[in-house]
């Protein structure tokens, strides 16, 4: 029987029906928007029409013909249109078309292109769609941590469109770039799939790559166009020559269809006075709910933790209504085995899954066509997430619904209540430092392992290449010559570098079988993996029974011994210098270098009910920061004049501190893990109470400096968010933090809002 057309009005009134009524804050309806068509090229080659003509793309959108003319032209050009709006075809368009023309060269390979893709699974995805349209002469391979040996043996010597990832790139192909020799020779076209997700150090870390790319290319004698395509993001022209170092021209107008989508903001209603539900569990009862309405719904969650999470949640909810529907429910997340994930796309597109819960790694582009609805559950970061996440639904042609249900956090809280910040605000910028000198050092110190550096240079990486190369240099991984600067060491340079962090990592190691089950930064390691830690793994508990920071290594086992731990820390700031300053009235916000001391002290034991049952001493070095950070101060006695006596300044400045953290992701890209906080009653390098919020790697990674630069809009937010939050006290919704060492004490939310009212006042 053929399915009724899906209405989504009415199955939000039916999610919303009695006394849930009150969790739906708003609903917004997107009209459709029709197609503006324009013919192919006339230079595209026949076997490259045949190929989707077949498929019955007689047009193109006119973003996508607009990208492959200045593509064909040799123009670097990003392409940040909205979910489903065909990108690819944009760039594979000129790529495919140069491919196949140079497959009649004498070598067989006139030209070669290399496309890169954030994650296995769509480079996966592009490949999947390469191989079914079959286009004559071309030859097409993935290349990655999978890629056999004698596979890449040959994909090097004979593909033309290689599909792979930065981290290859970094640890593979550009260290081995002699026996790449053929494919660079002939390289015409880079394509960087997704580039919106490179931001803070990830981006300044696959920036780096990319120029090391171009450089080794032009030893070769080849210039390839770069050609990026991305989710909607501000001054995209700005990300993308970022990343390459020249300049790209941008195109912004989408040309494609769209159906109409309901987009509800959803908040979880409060177990008690100061708790709200979590987004995962009420995704789940709502996912659960959907399913039973036979409407094929994808859950998108944070972590991985929470995606099992939400799939565990509905099955059960499920099992006790329709047990019949409990095997069409099923999760998918970063983890599982490239089997394991093609499959579930499979069954999703054949709608033998109804639920699915996911991580973001099904937000990327992979090609799922025909859901009827998204859930997600708390704000995923940023604006240019939310719109891939729910622009996986309605693909088909089809009206869609998407509901954001918020977490127990500021930042939720907020954009629930303020949907003008999520429907009428521009989507955010993509923030990266290029030149921070933390995560270009070792960068230079793999370029020069792959060709000599030279002053010349610069025109890849900057002016801060001769000093960087100098302390290379005096640190005895580099050797001066009269022709520049060579590698000096017998190890490879790329081992030293790893593009998702900063650092050492510290693999977590279960102690029976010697099995690594993960690895976590080892900034976070002091914190989350202690001894003593309770650490989940796949939701399984496992205890911490030596972290050895010597081997950078954590020792588990697994048990569950009924309670969890929380680290305890103190922190403390030093100002380096200032670099912009602004006077609000009697307060000055600040932007400038600091460094960060801070040291895990003990870890408290807590059981399920929250009671703390016990606190226990750790023994750990202190760790020190060298970051950036914006600032604010406020004299003791305008303080006073706010109604923030001496005794109340320390827990006031603590709860604003806390609910600024949470805010700032509202105008930076960045999560709240990334970002770190220290407030003072007295601190001795400004003399004042002090209130500082820092980036959480080092040398920074352009948050807080977004923060200084837009600190108006950022603060007026944290203000309203605790001065409307419904709680008496403070809770994780507005002034409570799930990453504070001092065990959220002091807080005072009354405080925080004179405190903030008063500086802002001063503006």
């Amino acid at each position: 029987m053929p399915r009724s057309p899906f209405d989504p009005r009415a199955t939000l009134g039916h999610l919303a029906r009695g006394a849930r009524r009150e969790r739906l804050v708003h609903v917004r309806h997107l009209p459709r928007r029709e197609a503006e068509l324009v013919p192919w090229p006339q230079w595209v080659d026949p076997g490259v029409y045949a190929a989707w003509s077949g498929a019955g793309v007689t047009h193109l959108w006119s973003h996508q013909g607009e990208m492959a003319e200045r593509a064909w032209a040799g123009q670097h050009t990003v392409c940040a249109t909205g979910t489903a709006s065909g990108k690819s075809l944009g760039f594979l368009a000129p790529v495919l078309t140069a491919l196949a023309e140079g497959s009649h060269a004498p070598t067989g390979r006139g030209a070669t292109a290399l496309y890169l893709a954030p994650t296995k699974a769509l480079a996966g995805d592009q490949f999947a769609r390469l191989e079914a349209m079959a286009v004559p002469g071309v030859r097409a391979a993935v290349y990655d941590g999978d890629t056999p040996t004698d596979e890449r043996r040959w994909i090097r010597d004979h593909a033309h469109y290689v599909l792979s990832n930065p981290d290859l790139l970094h640890h593979a192909l550009l260290p081995g770039h002699q026996r790449w020799a053929p494919f660079l020779r002939a390289l015409r076209y880079v394509v960087v799939d997704e580039c919106h997700v490179y931001r803070g150090v990830f981006g300044a870390h696959v920036s780096a790559v990319l120029r090391r790319l171009l450089r080794v290319a032009a030893r070769y004698g080849s210039r390839p166009t770069v050609l990026f395509a991305s989710a909607t993001v501000a001054h995209p022209e700005v990300l993308a020559s970022a990343l390459i170092g020249q300049p790209v021209s941008a195109i912004t107008h989408d040309g494609s269809p769209r159906e109409a989508t309901t987009f509800a903001l959803w908040e979880p209603p409060r177990d008690g006075e100061d708790v709200r539900r979590s987004a995962v569990s009420e995704s789940a009862t709502l996912l659960a709910d959907l399913v039973l309405q036979d409407v094929q719904t994808v859950a998108f969650a944070r972590s991985r933790v929470g995606v099992e999470a939400v799939a565990a949640a509905t099955r059960r909810d499920l099992e006790g209504v329709d047990p019949s529907l409990v095997p069409r429910i099923a999760a998918y997340r970063g983890g599982y085995l490239p089997e394991e994930r093609r499959e579930l796309e499979r069954s999703l597109r054949g709608r033998e899954l109804l639920g699915l819960a996911a991580t973001n790694a099904l937000e990327l582009g992979i090609d799922i066509a025909g859901l009827d609805a998204v859930l997600i559950a708390g704000w995923p970061g940023t604006r240019a997430s939310l719109w891939q996440q729910a622009g996986r639904a309605g693909r088909s042609g089809a009206p869609s619904l998407a509901v954001l249900v918020a977490g127990d956090d500021p930042l939720d809280t907020y954009l629930v209540h303020h949907p003008e910040a999520i429907f009428e605000a521009p989507v955010e910028a993509s923030v990266f430092d290029p030149e921070n000198p933390h995560v270009l050092t070792p960068h230079l110190a793999a370029a020069a392992a792959e060709l000599p550096l030279t002053e010349a240079d610069t025109e890849w990486f900057g002016p801060s290449v001769p000093t960087l190369a100098e302390a290379l240099v005096a640190g005895g991984v580099l050797r001066r010559r009269p022709a520049g600067w060579f590698w000096a060491r017998s190890d490879r340079a790329s081992d030293h570098v790893e593009l998702r962090g900063i650092g050492q990592t510290v693999r977590i190691v279960e102690s029976r079988t010697g099995r690594v089950l993960g690895t976590v930064d080892e900034a976070r390691a002091h914190s989350a993996v202690h001894t003593g830690a309770v650490y989940l793994h796949q939701g399984q508990p496992h205890v911490v029974t030596e972290l050895d920071l010597t081997d950078a290594a954590a020792h588990v086992v697994a048990g569950n011994p009924g309670w969890s731990t929380q680290a305890r820390s103190s922190s403390e700031f030093r100002i380096l210098h200032a670099t912009h300053e602004q006077q609000w009235g009697p307060a000055t916000l600040t932007f400038g270098a600091v460094e960060v001391t801070n040291q895990v002290t003990s870890f408290l034991r807590r059981l399920p009910t929250g009671e703390v049952i016990g606190e226990h001493p750790l023994d750990l070095p202190p760790r020190t920061l060298s970051t950036m950070a914006v600032w604010w101060t406020l004299p003791e006695a305008e303080l006073a004049l706010a109604g923030v006596g001496e005794a109340d300044i320390p827990g006031a400045l603590h709860a604003a501190e806390h609910a600024s953290i949470g805010l700032l992701p509202l105008i930076a890209t960045c999560d709240r893990w990334d970002i770190g906080g220290v407030s003072t009653a007295l601190h001795p390098d400004t003399g004042l109470p002090t209130v500082l919020v820092y980036d959480g790697h080092p040398g920074g990674a352009g948050f807080a400096e977004q923060g200084f630069r837009r600190a108006a809009q950022w603060l007026n937010a944290t203000l309203e968010t605790v001065r409307t939050c419904e709680c008496a006290t403070g809770c994780p919704s507005c002034v409570q933090s799930p990453k504070c060492g001092n065990g959220n004490e002091p807080l005072s939310k009354p405080g925080a809002v004179r405190a903030l009212e008063h500086l802002l006042a001063g503006r």
